[in-house]
């Protein structure tokens, strides 16, 4: 493939960000029929169609490809000239991220408390669950990710952070209602506590137990999408669900929860998946919530 121009790719980035040509135009200070120009020059450069036409406009895949190339640039930019000591006038380091709702929750935001301050570094985090969280690097939207897939996506390295440790749990009232046979058996039928319609732990753990792959919890499912809601919402006594050890534990402590399969956990294994790139403050947060993350973590052999 011929050499990208890089105002054509850079526009593209912006067509992307922006959500259409109008806005792309107002950002780059050109026209929207230069924007329009160049986005077509690029598309007959690489032989691919780039955008999706809708609103707001998206990447193709073959788009994602060059997204994600541009941020990279960009970012490599950015670290050069910094290195060279030449004025940045485009404000503080930025750092997209993608995390699962229960790493936020529990050990992910203390750790970005470790961050030095000098440079500054913005994070901005996208919440996703960390079975989806690499579809967001291959898009190009984020730089890294903690995932629960050690498969790296294509330009991104992998390090294993540890295992999330769930917990079945329920109310004392709410097992004392329904959970009066085998959990095996229960827990099938049982109303369930969701976090969205991604959420599959609660199904893997039924499957774990029963050993049948087509099992999964009960179809009365209450959905909560925030990882405290979810909790709250188990120990209401609205169904039974996986809640983070770090969570569930001193409930269990307290009483206000009980273990329904005691010593039979649900480990989930985190990894951090980030561009392969020369970037010291891309390595400076990856350390950070390597450290962090060995903490608050199962070690992998735990």
């Amino acid at each position: 493939m011929d050499e990208l121009p890089l105002d054509q790719v850079r526009t593209l980035l912006a067509v992307v960000d922006e959500g259409t040509f109008d806005a792309a135009a107002a950002a780059l200070h050109v026209t929207p029929s230069a924007v329009s120009q160049r986005v077509k020059a690029l598309e007959q450069r690489t032989g691919r169609v780039l955008l999706m036409r809708t609103k707001p406009v998206r990447a193709t895949e073959s788009g994602e490809v060059v997204v994600r190339f541009a941020r990279q640039l960009a970012r490599l930019e950015r670290d050069a000239r910094a290195e060279l000591g030449m004025a940045d006038d485009s404000g503080p380091v930025r750092l997209p991220i993608a995390v699962n709702a229960d790493s936020l929750a529990t050990w992910f935001l203390p750790a970005l408390t470790r961050l030095p301050q000098d440079p500054p570094v913005c994070i901005e985090l996208h919440r996703e669950d960390e079975s989806h969280t690499t579809a967001l690097l291959r898009e190009g939207q984020v730089m890294a990710a903690v995932t629960s897939s050690p498969d790296p996506v294509a330009g991104c390295s992998v390090r294993m952070l540890g295992r999330a440790r769930y917990l079945p749990t329920a109310s004392p009232a709410f097992a004392a209602r329904y959970l009066t046979g085998t959990p095996e058996r229960d827990l099938r039928e049982a109303p369930t506590i969701v976090f969205d319609r991604k959420d599959d732990l609660q199904d893997a753990f039924v499957r774990s137990l029963t050993g049948d792959a087509s099992a999964g919890a009960g179809p009365v499912r209450h959905h909560v999408p925030t990882s405290e809601g979810f909790r709250d919402a188990v120990v209401a006594g609205l169904g039974w669900g996986l809640v983070p050890e770090q969570q569930a534990g001193p409930l269990v402590r307290t009483g206000e929860l009980v273990l329904l399969v005691p010593r039979r956990p649900l480990d989930v294994p985190l990894y951090w998946q980030q561009w392969k790139l020369d970037s010291p403050a891309l390595s400076t947060v990856a350390d950070v919530v390597a450290a962090a993350a060995a903490e608050a973590l199962r070690s992998p052999a735990a």
